[in-house]
């Protein structure tokens, strides 16, 4: 009988018991070159494993002395390019060729090896592994750590930095003068999946061409290699407090707001800001009064308590994870995080089917939460969908928005038949509104309340932009507008134009008017006092937006791979390229005059929504 077993069971000391057992006896042990290189780097790096392995070689070496096992060592001893990608299954590949030229039985007690072998038509042998954590040490890469060390960034070529502080006040320093080599790279990185593979509290949470996510203890760990990356890259992250309601201001009230029925909640804040750590604390509070918790996440980071269990992806996709959950049916489900259309549609559907959703959200303002969802699901259902928005900032509650649907005419707009549905964000201690959403001549908007915001960005500025699209779709030549007040504006166009604006018996302009809820003056620019003139000189080529170049309209083309923007005479600029006149981004122009955008981006995504509504693309001059 040929036995020839992996690095794993080697380290197990499984063999050499199974000798003592009887079961191996007078077997042909065949020990792969590839084991021993293993086994030999992770005893000069300081592993305990390394050294065990070693010990089990012995052993064998013993039993064979005494006649109990023949044992022969066979193959090569692996080159240092494939020992650097052991974690990508090259020296687990070439053990299992050797089992299969030797005619062997394959010994393991890696499950996934095991499940490889049979697939192969290996004879395989599983031996569960010992799951006694204490043969598992601490990692090389902990010693980099401290009690206010976050983060560790480890990259080919350049000293070791880390981000070190409290939260809300963290420093990306470096921490040692010696620069990291990549054969340093590639032992820690062989190690950490060594250990996440072996320990019953590690796995791994991604491995991919170029990356590879591990948990591990409190540690997410990400390894980059090229040529996805450009060098070799190791970041470990890890939580360094833990906190519960309790330690947060409006803790009563949240938790009064959370117990009293499930809750559309987001989190949100800068990175860094603390909105896992604040999660964290909602999640366990919750599980603790008697609700039932689950977690969406990617990778699974969160550090919460045994009874609630964490989920990641399912076969690569967060609605299958969704439709699962949505069969569990648990009270609220938290999700770290929420960043594209996808994560958005899923938090939604969740959502209103009746789950509790607890979102984590970037966000550099609280209301810059709420809007993300803008134009990603219907305005009307955003109060059903989120009720609560949390934000965080250097790790405590800044503000609370309570989110809720009014109908009634949108503050600054006079007519009664303006009346809509207006989404209310209101200062949760105070109940102040401080914004309002709403539609306004076909467009989603965001309306300040606070004296300091409305005047720039309120309905002031909204106004003049659609009453300049409204003239200008009629007017020839250029068009300025001046906003006085809330309600009345003064067009000013070419005296050729005067007609065309106006319309037959003042018709055109009174159905704009009615459309705004605006009074409209039409003058000729002739007519324009001399300081309107100087403020508007920008406008003269019939500008879009607030004082903005009105821009070129241009024509999206779509492909498998990109929407390009071709553009006329913007080679190497930076430019604004914007929906109907709002913001969508900033970009550089290409030498051939085109801007590409690779699909599936954020961004694209965007881009793809408003080319669906038939809004209007146009690039202007940054």
């Amino acid at each position: 009988m040929n036995v020839l077993p992996d690095t794993s069971v080697v380290i197990d000391g499984r063999i050499s018991e199974r000798v003592s057992d009887g079961e191996f006896e007078g077997a042909t042990v065949l020990i792969p070159e590839a084991v021993v290189a293993e086994l030999e780097g992770q005893a000069n790096r300081g592993q305990e494993s390394g050294w065990n392995g070693l010990s089990e070689l012995q052993r064998l070496a013993d039993l064979a002395d005494d006649g109990d096992v023949e044992l022969e060592y066979v193959g090569e001893r692996p080159e240092p390019e494939a020992a650097g990608r052991a974690h990508e299954g090259e020296i687990d590949a070439h053990i299992r060729e050797l089992a299969a030229d030797h005619d062997a039985t394959f010994v393991t007690s890696d499950s996934v090896q095991a499940e490889v072998a049979k697939a192969k038509g290996l004879d395989v042998e599983y031996i569960a592994p010992k799951t006694d954590d204490t043969e598992i040490g601490h990692l090389a890469i902990e010693e980099f750590f401290d009690d206010q060390t976050m983060s560790l960034h480890l990259r080919a070529g350049v000293a070791p930095m880390a981000k070190r502080g409290e939260i809300g006040e963290m420093h990306y320093q470096q921490i040692r003068d010696e620069v990291s080599t990549e054969e340093q790279l590639k032992e820690y990185a062989t190690e950490i999946i060594d250990s996440a593979k072996r320990s019953n509290e590690g796995f791994i949470e991604l491995s991919e061409d170029g990356m590879t996510i591990v948990q591990f203890r409190d540690y997410r760990i990400a390894v980059a290699e090229p040529p996805f990356a450009d060098a070799w890259e190791i970041t470990a992250v890890r939580p360094i407090v833990k906190t519960d309601m309790e330690d947060y201001e409006f803790a009563d009230e949240l938790k009064d707001r959370l117990l009293e029925h499930q809750r559309g909640v987001l989190i949100s804040g800068s990175p860094g800001a603390g909105k896992s750590t604040f999660a964290q604390a909602v999640g366990e509070f919750l599980a603790d009064n008697d609700f039932a918790v689950k977690t969406m996440e990617k990778p699974r980071d969160l550090q919460v308590g045994p009874e609630i269990t964490q989920y990641t992806e399912l076969s690569g996709e967060m609605e299958k994870t969704a439709d699962s959950l949505l069969m569990v049916r648990p009270d609220y489900t938290i999700y770290d995080e929420v960043r594209k259309t996808d994560d958005f549609e899923v938090f939604a559907d969740m959502r209103l089917a009746g789950v509790g959703m607890i979102g984590v959200v970037h966000a550099t303002r609280a209301i810059d939460a709420l809007q993300r969802l803008v134009g990603r699901v219907e305005l009307g259902m955003i109060p059903q969908i989120v009720d609560t928005v949390v934000y965080i900032e250097a790790g405590k509650v800044e503000k609370v928005y309570d989110v809720t649907t009014q109908v009634k005419v949108p503050e600054g707009l006079m007519e009664e038949d303006l009346a809509r549905p207006v989404i209310m964000i209101q200062d949760f201690e105070t109940g102040r509104p401080e914004y309002e959403i709403y539609t306004f001549n076909r467009q989603v908007v965001t309306v300040p309340l606070n004296e300091g915001e409305r005047e720039e960005s309120g309905v002031s500025k909204l106004a003049k932009q659609e009453i300049e699209r409204e003239i200008q779709s009629v007017a020839r030549g250029a068009v300025d507008v001046e906003v006085q007040g809330q309600n009345r504006a003064t067009v000013y166009v070419t005296e050729d134009d005067i007609s065309y604006v106006i319309g037959k018996g003042g018709g055109r302009i009174d159905d704009i008017e009615n459309r705004l809820g605006i009074d409209i003056d039409v003058r000729t620019h002739d007519e324009k006092p001399q300081s309107a003139s100087g403020a508007s000189g920008a406008n003269a080529g019939g500008a879009g937006g607030a004082g903005a170049t009105r821009g070129e309209v241009v024509t999206p083309e779509i492909t498998s791979r990109h929407i390009v923007l071709p553009t006329d005479g913007h080679a190497g600029e930076t430019v604004e390229v914007q929906a109907d006149g709002e913001y969508l981004f900033t970009a550089t122009v290409g030498r051939g005059g085109d801007i590409q955008v690779s699909r599936g981006s954020a961004i694209a995504e965007e881009l793809e929504r408003a080319i669906d509504r038939e809004q209007a693309i146009t690039v202007v001059g940054a």
